[in-house]
Order: structure tokens, then C-alpha cells, then sequence
């Protein structure tokens, strides 16, 4: 009998641990120093967003209306090094790898080709079927129809809760994420209200069936923030200050 009681309390303390959640840099091409900072921080997902200019894939928030840096310039190339310098991983850290976040911001139909082109230039690091290290790419934002993602095998894709994918499909789905203000307005002082509270943790939940990590998008980003997403179940903190929350979450 005591050891059972022993094999229970284990249990339940194991259940009690607090999940280990992932940094997604949001807008890192915003940064003093896009992609290097949020490499350094050994973030799990940095984010891009993608226009089609001029026959190039640049990288900024409003569509561009002057010459932008590029999405080869300032993430692909240096991404390419990487893996040149430690070879065929992006890191010395043997255990690190993470995922490039394309929001396309319009047209995925004349991205979507473009950015597989220059994916197929440097497979060994952009196709984790054939490099375990490489680098993921997940396309966000104005994404192709779901009933294409299985058309696209070197790409997975930032999912939905409002979407329905069958079993194929969902091993294309990477992570499911949402708008917070869908769901609450709350500004990240004091704790969320128990009616917001439930109304989140159902679409964690949701996510969490399908075995899938949940992010949202237009959270406060305050420690007290992530210290409250956390308890709710988020996987993966989405945020503009990564030093300070890599310090607070690892």
C-alpha cells in the first residue's frame, strides 16, 4: 500500500510540472540586428514577413512601395553559412535547431514557388527528411489552400482552431496559433478573468488533442504575460523582446 501511495504522489508531481515552452521572435526583422539576435537567444521560431517585389522576396511589414532587404539576404544566406561553418548543422550546440517563419503577406500562389527555388538551392538546410538539423520552414500569414499543404513537401504550416484537417494534412500543420483578442482583452496586469481563462484553455485544449503546440499572437508582452500564458497551457510564447523573455521563461 505505501508504495502505491508513493507511485501516485510521483505521478501527480510529474503531472504538476510546468510545461517547456518555446520563444517565437515576432517581427524579428524589425530588430537592430535581424535573424542574429534571436539566433543568439537560440529562439525556436523567427518570424519574416514576406512580400513579393520586383520578382524578389523582401522582407517587411507594409507592403513595400521602396527597395527592401530580401529574404535571402538578411535570413537565407546567413542560415546557409551557418551550416557551412558547423557542418550541415546551424550550431555548435548539437541540440539546437529552429524554424523560419514566412508570413506571406499577400499572393502566396507567386511566393510560395519563388521561396521553394530558393529552398531547393540548399536542401541539406531547409529539408529536415534529409538533415534532422535543418532548418524548418513554416509558412504563416496568407497561406495556400489546405487542401494543398501536401503539395508543398519541404514546408509545414502555421495552422488554425477554426480549421479541420484530416490525418495526412495535419502532419503538414506545425503549430496552431490565433489572435488573443479573439478571445480576450485583457492588457497583462493582474491574472485573466475566470471567463476569459476558460475561453483560452479551450482552444489550447483543442490544439492539444490533435498533438499540436499552441501559440497566440497579440498577447500583452509582460513577464507577468508569459508567466499567466503559461499556466494556461501555451507552448510557445510569441514575443518582441527576446533577451528578457528567454530570461524569464528558460
Amino acid at each position: 500500500m505505501r508504495h502505491c501511495l508513493l507511485l501516485l504522489l510521483l505521478l501527480l508531481s510529474s503531472v504538476s510540472v510546468s510545461i517547456a515552452q518555446k520563444i517565437f521572435a515576432h517581427n524579428d526583422y524589425t530588430k537592430t540586428r535581424p535573424f542574429v539576435d534571436a539566433y543568439e537567444q537560440r529562439a525556436d521560431f523567427i518570424e519574416a514577413d514576406v512580400w513579393l517585389q520586383d520578382g524578389k522576396l523582401v522582407v517587411s511589414h507594409e507592403k513595400p512601395t521602396v527597395q527592401l532587404p530580401t529574404l535571402d539576404s538578411l535570413y537565407l544566406q546567413p542560415i546557409v553559412r551557418l551550416f557551412q561553418q558547423y557542418k550541415d548543422r546551424p550550431s555548435s550546440d548539437r541540440d539546437y535547431t529552429f524554424s523560419l517563419v514566412i508570413d506571406i503577406k499577400e499572393n502566396p500562389a507567386e511566393v510560395i514557388p519563388k521561396l521553394l527555388e530558393m529552398l531547393q538551392a540548399n536542401l541539406i538546410c531547409f529539408n529536415r527528411m534529409a538533415n534532422a538539423k535543418a532548418v524548418q520552414i513554416i509558412v504563416s500569414g496568407s497561406r495556400p489552400r489546405i487542401d494543398t499543404f501536401l503539395d508543398y513537401p519541404l514546408l509545414q504550416f502555421d495552422g488554425r482552431p477554426s480549421e479541420v484537417y484530416d490525418q495526412e494534412t495535419l502532419q503538414r500543420v506545425a503549430l496552431i496559433s490565433d489572435n488573443f483578442q479573439s478571445y480576450s482583452r485583457w492588457d497583462g496586469t493582474g491574472d485573466i478573468s475566470n471567463e476569459d481563462r476558460d475561453k483560452l484553455k479551450r482552444v489550447i485544449k483543442r490544439a492539444h488533442n490533435d498533438n499540436k503546440p499552441f501559440r497566440f499572437w497579440a498577447t500583452p508582452d509582460t513577464p507577468n504575460s508569459w508567466k499567466q500564458l503559461r499556466k494556461l497551457g501555451v507552448d510557445i510564447i510569441n514575443t518582441d523582446k527576446i533577451s528578457e523573455a528567454v530570461g524569464a521563461i528558460r
